[in-house]
């Protein structure tokens, strides 16, 4: 692959989600996971967040960073000369979630052949670590540098170590770049709250995802970019993304006017995916079982189609999204996740039908 490269679609719009599932067990979560998401969609990774230190997804990425260490402190993670007793449980963890994946795979007859991988993306991740002098990692330059090359080499690690812990070839990494929008307006409060911290130059961003591209493209990854900001800087993270040489966008449908989905369709007749965040789990209402109120999915197809029609894109090159929770599950029941993945599958299978009758 080079930069620029493209996506051969598929015949059929695919489910995946985010990463982080309920509970602190990696095996009943990888049963779910692997049991709603099975072939043709992508089943993903478990993150449980509920286990604690390092099951977050802050510590999880910071745990592959290549010769930098954390460790926690009372107002964060923080970057630290040695690695300690923390480094231990965050490895600790991501073994066991690895390893929980390959005994779902091998307890089934056709297992998955592809799987998908969440990281934080370096921006996140330098908003999120803290310096030893209590200020965060996104405040100086250096550092900025240091963790996007540390987590280049560290991400091409834990590919490998995925493949050979699960025997899944395929992998596609996620990068999420949560909380973008104040790391480019210069919005990112200090620690004092004073003040905020200067924006970080769009060059600067655009270099430090190549970097973290190149590294997973000559590790045989697909690699997405995904993020939670408003439709007015969609046009910026597309064009960053497009410049570092990911090959699909991560964008949360409720986040895109008309403008926004004009640019996600350049990316589309350029063969990159789409990724879009359809439920948001944190707006779901739950019955007394439970059970989600969800929205029809009719629904859900009309939101996706209505734009895409719009915006004269053909139905054939639906199967180059993916649709996704627009967050992670944690927060919910496994009844309900069981839920949300159904109607996303449904969603999808809907979606496939119109790209099959077009292609007919």
């Amino acid at each position: 692959m080079t930069p620029g490269h493209t996506v051969t679609p598929g015949h059929t719009v695919r489910a995946s989600a985010r990463g982080p599932m309920p509970g602190t067990d990696p095996l009943e979560a990888s049963r779910i996971v692997h049991g709603e998401l099975g072939h043709p969609h992508l089943p993903h990774l478990v993150e449980l967040p509920d286990r604690g230190v390092g099951s977050d997804a802050v510590g999880r990425t910071a745990g592959l960073l290549e010769e930098l260490h954390v460790d926690l402190q009372s107002y964060g993670w923080r970057l630290s000369a040695r690695p300690g007793r923390d480094a231990v449980r965050i490895a600790g963890a991501l073994r066991s979630d690895i390893n929980a994946t390959a005994d779902v795979l091998g307890a089934q007859s056709d297992p998955a052949a592809e799987l998908k991988v969440r990281i934080v993306g370096p921006l996140a991740l330098a908003r999120s670590l803290y310096l030893s002098n209590g200020e965060r990692a996104l405040s100086d330059h250096g550092a900025r540098r240091d963790l996007a090359e540390s987590l280049a080499v560290g991400a091409a690690r834990h590919v490998d170590a995925v493949r050979s812990g699960t025997g899944v070839e395929r992998i596609t990494v996620e990068i999420d770049e949560s909380g973008l929008g104040p790391v480019l307006a210069g919005a990112v409060p200090t620690v004092s709250g004073y003040r905020t911290l200067r924006s970080v130059p769009r060059h600067e961003a655009t270099a430090a995802w190549r970097t973290l591209a190149d590294a997973l493209r000559a590790a045989g990854t697909e690699t997405v970019l995904s993020t939670d900001v408003d439709s007015a800087d969609v046009p910026v993270v597309v064009e960053s993304l497009t410049g570092a040489g990911f090959d699909g966008a991560g964008l949360n449908v409720a986040a895109l006017d008309t403008a926004a989905w004009e640019q996600l369709a350049g990316l589309v007749e350029g063969g990159r995916s789409v990724w879009l965040g359809l439920l948001d789990p944190a707006r779901l209402e739950l019955d007394a079982e439970d059970v989600p109120r969800l929205p029809r999915v009719t629904e859900m197809v009309r939101r996706i189609h209505r734009p895409w029609r719009q915006l004269g894109l053909a139905e054939a090159q639906l199967p180059q999204t993916v649709l996704m929770p627009a967050s992670g599950l944690e927060a919910l029941p496994p009844v309900a996740v069981r839920a949300v993945l159904t109607a996303l599958t449904d969603t999808s299978e809907a979606l496939s039908q119109l790209a099959a009758e077009a292609a007919a």
